[in-house]
């Protein structure tokens, strides 16, 4: 996309330990016209399947998430990264490793809100090893959920987790995916 992808290049800061920091617009202050122009590409792409759910992981897909259900006029669950006391009942639970806090987390997703009825849209802002994509499949999977694809606003291309996907046979849609970075001359180039 490359409304996203000029974006990246005007305000994208890239750092040390292949980080791009996308905060100023993405997934800290969110410019939400350019999140409903990235919907708006996920839903002409996505046209005539059945998505009646989008999952995201908590905490900085939510923003993208919930301008895209508006979108898609779907409802929006996130995984959440731990279990707090107005969860009740059952839950689906995945272990992810966060690339960028460099932790695993169980997240969990209550069994009442997805179910084999769902055909699931999951979306996050980034991916790079394609940890949390895998995290929330193993809990579409649990649920006998349809996973009918997945957007990712930025793909880290040489990380290798959206082709790894694309090989199992998911639809991945990301919108911009960035070959390689060099935190000296803050050069990004995108595939």
């Amino acid at each position: 996309m490359e409304l996203l992808e000029q974006r990246i290049r005007k305000d994208g800061i890239v750092k040390e330990g292949n980080v791009l920091k996308v905060d100023g617009f993405l997934n800290h202050q969110m410019d939400v016209s350019l999140l409903k122009a990235m919907a708006e590409q996920w839903r002409a792409d996505f046209a005539g399947k059945p998505i009646n759910k989008i999952l995201t992981i908590e905490a900085s897909g939510i923003g993208i998430a919930a301008i895209a259900g508006l979108v898609f006029d779907v409802p929006v669950l996130f995984a959440k990264k731990s279990k707090s006391i107005n969860i009740d009942g059952s839950v689906y639970c995945s272990r992810v490793h966060s690339f960028t806090h460099k932790v695993d987390s169980d997240v969990i997703v209550s069994k009442k809100f997805l179910d084999a009825n769902d055909h699931v849209f999951i979306i996050d802002d980034f991916m790079a090893n394609g940890c949390a994509m895998n995290g929330l499949i193993e809990i579409c999977e649990g649920a006998g959920a349809t996973v009918e694809g997945i957007g990712i606003a930025i793909e880290k291309g040489y990380q290798g987790g959206g082709d790894a996907l694309r090989e199992r046979g998911f639809v991945v849609d990301s919108l911009a995916i960035v070959e390689s970075m060099d935190a000296e001359t803050g050069e990004i180039e995108f595939r």
